[in-house]
């Protein structure tokens, strides 16, 4: 990797950082997507784990019901934003392990899962190739992923708001994750690709759930008009639909093994 590519790489992961850290405090309060989507995981989670790793935790709401639901296991919060980290261990105390890393270089020996749970965290990633080696080598044979990540189209209403392209989130399309889990050696033992629609009163509720999500680390910093945001306001209206304002979230489910 050349060091332009380098720093720009860095520069992703540490905005990524900032975002998700700065938006901790309100995290749980606006995360009700996020919590629907993480439920289409649980019921196929496997009956026993021993060393769990909930890798993208954010605020921990999922690595402590993991711990509920496995008592007798190791679990393991993994997340890059530090702020998140934080607000965890404010929450749920320091019987799970909070580890700050990139799901793309985890910090962990070979073999150390035998179960990995991650809930929309992977689509941060820019290197998808790189995540899906790094869970085969850190999941024991006959170890399973548990995983919801997001596909383009994701947050398209919102860009057409806008009028910004750039506020669709950059993330592989379907071929490229299964492309990326074939090359690592992991199998894919169940997936669904599925759109799932929420709906909210007015542009300031659609604009809070994905702020308060560190989701406008999407969009380039920059000032707003009135105008701007009476026309924002004007192209949301013509997508309005009897339930609110829809926004949707394009998510891949997968559950991913490696072999005994």
């Amino acid at each position: 990797m050349s060091d332009l590519m380098l720093n720009s790489e860095v520069n992703w992961q540490a905005r990524v950082a900032h975002a998700f850290s700065r938006a901790a405090p309100r995290y749980d309060v606006l995360a009700t997507a996020q919590r629907h989507i993480g439920e289409m995981l649980w019921d196929s989670l496997p009956p026993h784990a021993f060393n769990v790793l909930d890798m993208g935790c954010g605020t921990g709401f999922w690595t402590q019901r993991l711990a509920e639901r496995y008592p007798q296991a190791r679990v393991t919060g993994l997340d890059i934003a530090p702020g998140m980290l934080d607000q965890a261990r404010q929450r749920y105390g320091e019987s799970i392990h909070w580890q700050p890393g990139d799901a793309a270089a985890l910090p962990f020996g070979k073999h150390a899962f035998d179960l990995v749970f991650s809930n929309l965290a992977v689509q941060w990633c820019r290197d998808i190739g790189a995540v899906m080696e790094e869970l085969y080598r850190v999941l024991k044979p006959g170890g399973q992923a548990h995983i919801t990540t997001l596909l383009p189209g994701t947050l398209e209403e919102i860009a057409f708001a806008w009028q910004r392209p750039e506020a669709l989130l950059q993330t592989p399309d379907r071929a490229s994750v299964e492309r990326a889990i074939g090359e690592s050696g992991l199998t894919i033992a169940r997936q669904a690709a599925t759109v799932e629609r929420f709906y909210y009163p007015d542009l300031k509720a659609v604009m809070a759930s994905i702020k308060g999500v560190g989701a406008q680390i999407a969009r380039p910093q920059a000032s707003l008009s009135r105008n701007d945001i009476a026309a924002a306001q004007a192209r949301f209206e013509k997508l309005r639909q009897p339930e609110g304002l829809p926004v949707s979230y394009h998510c891949l489910t997968l559950q991913l093994e490696k072999s005994p």
